[in-house]
């Protein structure tokens, strides 16, 4: 198990984390803020779905997730047809349109992650991807259990924190692509 000092270093690494997502969100053309191109990744990676499933998906409210679900259906990106289960709900999918935009918004964080790693070899993008998805599966459904304020947290963790905790109180949303 690691020490207490390579925890506390990982914490205030985890603040550049967020100097990469506000770089990746600058990447999003103006008409598909972050919360839509959410709901276009996962509509995407996980086929059509109800709009309670999304919100899980996204961890934001049922009304953030509908804010965004009507920006990407007033654009043509997907489709609210009934759900045949249950004909109060609604399923959601992916329409053409919204494929393509998926498509660009792809070819937009693939141009932007072979500038900003080019100098990386194929087997350091390899352990990054590995790693991140082994951190994610440690921390499981981040929704669930306890949370820790920042205020009662130690300066190190506080720190790589705070970014996270301005963005959890000004809107939920997803800012760039799941």
């Amino acid at each position: 198990m690691a020490e207490k000092a390579q925890y506390e270093e990982l914490a205030r690494s985890f603040s550049a984390i967020g100097v990469v997502k506000r770089d990746l969100g600058r990447m999003l053309p103006p008409d598909c803020p972050g919360g839509s191109a959410g709901v276009l990744t996962l509509l995407g990676r996980h086929g059509d779905m109800r709009m309670s499933r999304l919100a899980e998906l996204l961890s934001v409210d049922m009304s953030v997730t509908s804010r965004h679900v009507a920006h990407a259906a007033e654009r043509g990106w997907i489709e609210r047809l009934p759900d045949p289960a249950d004909r109060r709900s609604r399923i959601l999918r992916l329409t053409p349109v919204g494929r393509d935009r998926l498509d660009d918004l792809y070819e937009r964080i693939t141009h932007l992650l072979a500038d900003r790693l080019g100098d990386w070899s194929d087997d350091e993008v390899g352990l990054l991807i590995g790693l991140l998805a082994r951190l994610r599966e440690s921390f499981g459904d981040c929704r669930a259990g306890p949370r820790i304020p920042v205020a009662e947290a130690s300066p190190p963790v506080a720190e790589a924190l705070a970014p996270v905790a301005e963005e959890n109180t000004t809107e939920h949303t997803t800012r760039t692509p799941a």
